[in-house]
């Protein structure tokens, strides 16, 4: 596959550098005096997390473990985050699995900015490109950003940073022209991620307004790829018309979503976009993380459909969002490549 960098072909995307470090946390005392109150025991939460080589708490994950992050909305659409394990249930491929690990606090994400730079978009960008800083503003600080512009092809043209200025400085290489490769931007954003991030949720936050006339991967192909273990969750905002293309570029994106435990959003007009970046930084710093090992080893491969409820005392019907599933073991083989 040939991706553009700055211009330059190139057969494969550039490592990224790691981020940089925004601090170095200071170094325990080397023995505490014996008239310290003792150290209380650590909970359960206190044992799955540890420091990366940031100085951010991440969890420790067991190698069986498959890791969702969820949203739960009531009846009246807002945001449930009072929740406990015990309110839970997950099912893999119908059978209800037993659950490991829970936690409910913002860590922070890799995340992927994919922005449509296609001729169409040109009068649109400066508002776009607003919402998108406005997202990282929103987002928990430590999260690690990249920057993909994409028409026909597709430019890394910010790798992993925090740095507000380095992402306005991206965001602002704007040439649009040509198609819209929406689904090949997608597939190496998030093979970006799982190559290169060094956090384990992993969202891509993209925004087009039209339908995907350029790329080599199908909507199927690529759904697929984000379906693999440990993908990516999409927020994709679609800035459509009326017209019967736009139509299916709405499905498409609703799909996209659906399937990965995203939300898509369709703006009646661009000063919509903001508000719905900051909804997005609210949805992904409210989730819950809930882990299990799957009754089916993940071993044996192929695709496992999952299904998460949520009942507790005290509320009404709760929807439950993540991803509809995964695939095991194996995965699939990249097509269409250029």
């Amino acid at each position: 596959m040939l991706v553009i960098w700055a211009g330059v072909q190139l057969l494969a995307w550039p490592q990224a550098a790691p981020p940089q470090k925004e601090s170095t946390p200071a170094p325990p005392s080397a023995a505490a005096p014996a008239s310290e109150t003792p150290t209380p025991p650590k909970t359960q939460d206190d044992q799955d997390k540890k420091l990366n080589d940031q100085g951010v708490f991440v969890f420790r994950k067991d190698v069986d473990e498959v890791l969702l992050h969820a949203s739960v909305i009531d009846d009246k659409q807002h945001i449930v985050t009072t929740l406990d394990r015990g309110a839970f249930t997950v099912f893999e491929d119908g059978k209800p699995q037993n659950i490991i690990s829970f936690h409910h606090v913002d860590i922070p994400v890799a995340m992927g900015i994919v922005i449509d730079n296609s001729g169409s978009m040109r009068e649109k960008r400066s508002k776009v490109n607003q919402a998108a800083l406005n997202l990282v503003r929103s987002s928990n600080p430590k999260d690690e950003v990249f920057v993909v512009n994409f028409n026909d092809e597709y430019y890394l043209d910010q790798d992993f940073t925090n740095d507000l200025l380095k992402l306005k400085e991206a965001l602002e290489k704007i040439d649009a022209r040509g198609g819209t490769a929406l689904y090949d931007a997608v597939v190496a954003s998030a093979e970006h991620l799982k190559r290169f991030a060094h956090l384990e949720k992993k969202v891509l936050f993209v925004v087009t307004d039209g339908e995907d006339n350029a790329s080599n991967e199908t909507l199927e192909q690529a759904v697929k790829h984000l379906q693999e273990e440990n993908g990516p969750s999409v927020y994709a905002i679609g800035i459509l018309g009326d017209e019967e293309h736009p139509k299916r570029a709405r499905k498409a994106l609703e799909i996209i979503a659906q399937h990965t435990g995203g939300i898509a959003f369709f703006p009646k007009t661009l000063d919509e976009v903001d508000a719905i970046s900051r909804t997005v930084a609210s949805d992904i710093r409210n989730q819950y993380a809930i882990g299990y090992k799957p009754t089916n080893p993940r071993g044996n491969g192929g695709f496992r459909q999952i299904r998460v409820e949520a009942k507790a005392k005290g509320h009404g019907k709760m929807m439950v969002r993540t991803k509809s599933g995964y695939y095991a073991g194996a995965q699939p083989a990249a097509s269409g490549a250029k």
